[in-house]
């Protein structure tokens, strides 16, 4: 009786999975969690090991979390002075109470240069000539005018493209207007209000160096 098998190079078997009929050198074994099981599978039906199967048979540290935190406040008096609190907005949860301060302070300067409205002096709102800003409804964004280029520019908003120029009138809903342009501690600021239109800031006193 002979102890060999035949080399099967013709030799048709059925695919454990599927059932259906293919060479069976077609057939491979399929492999699960790193063991080479005696199932044969058709290319149709083999799939690689899959990793995830893996998990939890080797050893790996892997830290979640810092074990009974602390906060570090080093520098928390300062981090806080630099914050202008407007009316905060408030999250909710199971532990409590989270007061958000949202503020933003934008310097403005008067230089000239080119917008949509041509060429002269235009508003540079933190060194970009007249960009187009997004305000977030509640938030309160201060203008700081101190600087001496603005001095007869003061900056207003308006619905209105070039405001008071373009035949529009001056938004003052959640506006603050504080000294003169060009001297220390001048400033416009808005808070912006719910339902504040698209807003546009201008000069009242001289076309086409806002938004």
């Amino acid at each position: 009786m002979s102890d060999r098998y035949a080399s099967g190079q013709n030799a048709l078997a059925e695919c454990d999975v599927c059932g259906f009929q293919f060479r069976l050198r077609q057939l491979k074994p399929l492999v699960i969690k790193a063991v080479v099981t005696g199932i044969k599978a058709c290319p149709e039906c083999w799939n690689p090991d899959q990793p995830q199967l893996m998990l939890g048979t080797f050893p790996v540290s892997d830290p979640q979390a810092i074990r009974n935190p602390r906060p570090d406040f080093t520098g928390y008096p300062a981090s806080r002075a630099r914050l202008q609190p407007v009316d905060p907005l408030f999250a909710f949860g199971q532990v409590g109470r989270v007061s958000v301060v949202l503020s933003n302070t934008y310097t403005v300067t008067v230089a000239a240069g080119n917008n949509r409205y041509g060429a002269g002096n235009k508003f540079y709102i933190d060194g970009v000539v007249s960009p187009l800003l997004t305000l977030e409804v509640g938030n309160t964004y201060k203008f700081d005018q101190s600087a001496g280029t603005n001095g007869t520019h003061p900056l207003r908003f308006s619905s209105t493209p070039n405001g008071t120029w373009g035949g529009g009138v001056e938004y003052t809903s959640g506006v603050t207007v504080n000294g003169v342009p060009g001297n220390a501690g001048a400033y416009t600021e808005i808070t912006v209000p719910v339902g504040a239109p698209f807003l546009f800031y201008y000069c009242t006193n001289h076309s086409g160096m806002g938004s």
